[in-house]
């Protein structure tokens, strides 16, 4: 069979294996007991430098609160999608707050980023448009673009000048055709972010919708932690999700009502799914409600993160690139990746080497993430862990 060949092709350097880990306490987790008493895991809690609960907000007690009474009052589930019986008044209130909080018109939940982005790209494209994306984007954009009927066109990672040249000649050999910019405002594997003020401007200029995903910079980067397209009027739709700084669960569009009648009509990754829980759109709702109350934290995060790139550069490390809190170590090879991650682990430490295909070949790495919860002396235990360079 296919399936058995490619499995059997597979170098041990690229295997997955899926891992529990329990939380326990401040920036930790511990390996499940089933895996500690395998003997497959060091023992004793790990400080958590690998999850996107950036503001430490997954197991904060007025998100729990929020997700217990959910359940009491809704039940764990709702039962069928949003056309159906799934509407919930928490989806409604969810989605109203976020469209004031972004100032977006019009606000849709969804279980997933992933079926978020797909929506967003069939709403956008269709097979008369050229979309143009960033070489790295997430793959659940690029399942979109496909799934869309949509021709590809790539661009360097961040390099909006060759991103202008594809615009200009794609302008000029069809200047009625659709056009759609893809991008993210902070890129989950490599911490980087476009000059989104150009790049919205650019797509203004030359007529291109521009979808940004802001999975990773909403509750930390930009005014108030609104992420980086925030109040720019080139960004025509933003995807979010709520798995990450909103230390919850799901997903959402926020653009204008055209786009957004256009999702409830149409898109199928919104209606054909059973809604977004209850509990998670409450926990996110009290989420927002504790980032727009407490703008501060993610300000304070970006500072410990710019301490953290300063001590790794200065320790001989090579200096993580950007400026939020994805730190990505870059070591090369897969087996130095993963010697690495066992070294961090054994100091108690947990930090997950990131290897091809999440990331092109060669570039293997260490995906270091930082959370405001953090204890003090977290970097200093991280620096002496991993030794030299």
């Amino acid at each position: 069979m296919p399936l058995a060949a490619d499995l059997a092709d597979l170098p041990p350097e690229r295997r997955r294996t899926l891992r529990p880990l329990e939380p326990c306490g401040r920036a930790g987790l511990r390996p499940s007991r089933h895996e500690a008493e395998a003997g497959a895991a060091a023992q004793g809690p790990l400080l958590d430098l690998a999850s996107n609960d950036y503001l430490g907000l997954a197991c904060h007690p007025q998100l729990q609160r929020a997700a217990v009474a959910a359940i009491s009052r809704d039940g764990v589930g709702a039962g069928a999608s949003r056309l159906v019986s799934g509407s919930r008044p928490v989806h409604e209130q969810l989605e109203q707050a976020l469209g004031a909080w972004l100032g977006r018109p019009r606000v849709l939940l969804f279980p997933s980023g992933f079926q978020a982005n797909l929506a967003a790209v069939q709403a956008l494209a269709d097979r008369h448009t050229l979309v143009l994306a960033d070489r790295l984007i997430h793959h659940s954009l690029l399942v979109g673009v496909k799934a869309s009927g949509a021709r590809l066109q790539r661009f360097a990672h961040n390099d909006l000048t060759a991103l202008q040249q594809k615009l200009e000649r794609a302008r000029q050999e069809a200047p009625g055709r659709r056009l759609l910019v893809l991008s993210e405002s902070l890129f989950s594997m490599q911490g980087t972010s476009p000059d989104v003020p150009r790049l919205a401007e650019l797509c203004r200029r030359h007529g291109a919708a521009l979808l940004l995903d802001e999975a990773h910079a909403l509750g930390v980067l930009g005014p108030g932690g609104r992420g980086l397209g925030h109040g720019l009027a080139g960004v025509s739709l933003i995807s979010g999700t709520f798995g990450k700084a909103f230390g919850s669960g799901g997903a959402f569009l926020a653009g204008d009502v055209l786009v957004g009648d256009w999702l409830l009509q149409h898109s199928g990754p919104f209606r054909y799914t059973t809604a977004l829980a209850p509990p998670l759109a409450a926990g996110a709702l009290a989420a927002l409600e504790w980032i727009r109350h407490d703008p501060d934290r993610g300000l304070a995060l970006l500072e410990r993160a710019r301490r953290w790139r300063d001590g790794l550069e200065a320790a001989g490390w090579p200096r993580p690139p950007g400026h939020g809190p994805i730190l990505p170590l870059l070591v090369g090879s897969d087996q130095r990746a993963l010697a690495l991650q066992e070294a961090l682990e054994r100091a108690g430490m947990l930090s997950v080497a990131i290897r091809p295909p999440t990331v092109p070949e060669g570039s293997a790495r260490l995906r270091l993430v930082l959370r405001h919860d953090l204890p003090a002396g977290s970097l200093e235990r991280l620096l002496t862990a991993l030794g030299s360079p």
